[in-house]
């Protein structure tokens, strides 16, 4: 849902190196290049990798696996020989390309921008701090606390986080029912943010939307003091700043409220990982349906997706498309 430079690479990860040079390939094809088909390759290829239960011994053996093509392979080849890459080792000694991906570290700034400030010779954090005037509200606040967002977050901490949240929120109203999704909820023992999802029975995809859920949640965490700062509100989605204590780091907070009636596939979907919901989207094809983070729908003959099918928990949409249910800690790899 939101946040920079997340990797992949799980715990008791066996291709940690391999992973972190797919990922810094990946940010340089994104950022500088703004080559998206190559960023995904990378992305996918360290989700793969990460997951695999077994430390790769050779490109072969890598290209083995899902995703994992022939100039990847080459790359894996030449890290294990050389415990380096010549396109790397050029990368990190171009200037421009150094200081686009450390800009786009910065929460708000993208690519596009981070070549601006590049281009008016902007090039570090401290030179950032110097030009606040051309940073919008979200790229300042993204600035003021780029030290704490650079840290991951420690599950006992998401945990304390997510109680409050809970307790908050249902102090509102007890049929608000809240979710934090993303590695969280796949077991991580860190994440890079927290991303939580929302629901109330008074909101379904038919009925519109109902700003006032959003606003009324938000209004209480900031009264709480766990809300600091507002990055963007829209009517169905908040992206903001958090902290659980005052000597504690500030966080990255993403609140979405999704319709009751997509409440579940959306859950399923904003767990992922990545890896696991393109091959359950591809399954259900296989199956005969399409399913998306709204909602899963019968294909018909003539290729068109009909309804939208009931859905009370993640557990039916696996049944629809006959698949073995896989609890959340199980989705991190295909």
């Amino acid at each position: 849902m939101s946040g920079k430079r997340k990797a992949p690479s799980g715990d008791g990860n066996l291709n940690a190196d391999f992973c972190d040079f797919l990922i810094e390939l990946a940010d340089y094809e994104r950022n500088v290049n703004r080559n998206i088909y190559k960023y995904n390759a990378y992305r996918n290829a360290a989700a793969v990798l990460a997951q695999h239960p077994k430390r790769i011994e050779s490109g072969s053996e890598a290209k083995k696996l899902k995703g994992i093509g022939g100039k990847i392979g080459d790359k894996i080849d030449e890290f294990i020989k050389t415990g380096s890459l010549k396109k790397l080792d050029k990368i990190r000694a171009d200037d421009v390309s150094v200081a686009i991906n450390l800009l786009t570290r910065v929460t708000g700034i993208g690519p596009a921008k981070a070549r601006e400030l590049v281009e008016d010779g902007i090039t570090t954090i401290e030179a950032l701090h110097e030009n606040k005037d051309k940073l919008n509200h979200h790229q300042l606040i993204g600035l003021k606390h780029f030290e704490d967002f650079e840290k991951k977050i420690p599950r006992e901490e998401i945990e304390k986080i997510e109680k409050i949240l809970v307790k908050e929120i249902s102090s509102l109203d007890s049929d608000y029912i809240v979710t934090i999704c993303g590695s969280y909820r796949r077991g991580a023992k860190s994440s890079g943010d927290v991303d939580a999802l929302l629901t109330h029975p008074s909101y379904s995809s038919d009925s519109g939307k109902n700003s006032k859920l959003l606003v009324n949640v938000i209004d209480k965490l900031k009264k709480k003091g766990l809300v600091t700062d507002t990055l963007s509100m829209g009517e169905t989605k908040f992206m903001g700043v958090c902290q659980l204590k005052e000597d504690l780091p500030f966080r990255r907070l993403d609140i979405r409220v999704i319709p009751h009636d997509q409440y579940y596939c959306g859950i399923l979907y904003f767990t992922g990982s990545d890896i696991f919901n393109k091959t359950m989207r591809a399954h259900a094809l296989e199956e005969g349906f399409t399913l998306n983070e709204y909602c899963i729908r019968p294909v018909g003959s003539t290729g068109i997706p009909g309804e939208a099918l009931p859905v009370s928990s993640e557990r039916d949409v696996f049944e629809y498309i006959n698949w073995t249910y896989k609890e959340p800690h199980e989705r991190n790899y295909t």
